[in-house]
């Protein structure tokens, strides 16, 4: 399959055929991201946040026009972070994402609310993750993707020996691993060249899509 192929080049791990992830992804509903060391490096200090990249916001955005091209619904897109960042809550509110939920000590518990109030179940979301915090959420969800990085071989190890995720990126999270896994996804839909020249012409429906995804408010959680 070329598009195996082409991933694996890349130092991308398939945990699962893609034919089946394929099959997984026609259940999914909703994305929820983990943010540190997914969108970015996981660096701040004191007085900054951990950021995001414009390149990871095109995979998203195209990635939820695929979604709307094929289903006339909207995939649901959620952050989840242990810490209460105002990058990620500014990036959420302008990407028009469902929700974000911050400051979430335990995932678990913020995941099991994405499913209670927005009546999705835990196989009906695919979850990207890059830690070890992440990995009890990375059990229930339908479709898992762990962001690589070389510096945690033992983790990496741990996820592949116990079946994880479906699939470990080749680029860590500094290096666009959230749009790897949606150049994926993309490629795995059939509808890549159709959802890119469309959004190329940014007329008719990409305008659309992009004027019912901007009418959605973005729903800020801070856990105490």
């Amino acid at each position: 399959m070329a598009l195996n192929q082409d991933f694996i080049n890349l130092g991308g791990t398939f945990l699962t055929p893609p034919n089946r992830i394929k099959s997984y992804l026609t259940n999914i509903k909703a994305f929820v991201f983990d943010w540190d060391g997914v969108f970015n490096d996981g660096r701040k200090t004191s007085e900054t946040d951990s950021t995001f990249s414009e390149i990871d916001s095109m995979g998203i955005n195209l990635l939820r026009f695929d979604y709307w091209l094929r289903s006339r619904h909207f995939l649901k897109i959620f952050i989840l972070t242990g810490m209460k960042n105002q990058s990620a809550t500014e990036y959420s509110k302008r990407e028009h994402f469902d929700g974000i939920f911050l400051n979430s000590k335990n995932k678990k518990e913020a995941f099991e609310s994405i499913c209670k109030n927005y009546n999705i179940t835990p196989k009906e979301i695919a979850f990207v993750f890059d830690d070890v915090l992440d990995i009890e959420v990375a059990k229930m969800s339908g479709l898992s993707f762990c962001a690589g990085r070389q510096s945690n071989p033992m983790l990496l190890k741990y996820i592949k020996q116990n079946r994880i995720c479906h699939y470990i990126t080749a680029f860590s999270g500094e290096n666009h691993a959230v749009r790897e896994i949606c150049e994926l996804l993309l490629g795995l839909s059939g509808n890549y060249n159709r959802t890119l020249e469309l959004r190329v012409q940014y007329k008719g429906e990409y305008e659309e899509y992009l004027n019912k995804r901007n009418s959605i408010n973005t729903n800020i959680v801070l856990f105490k």
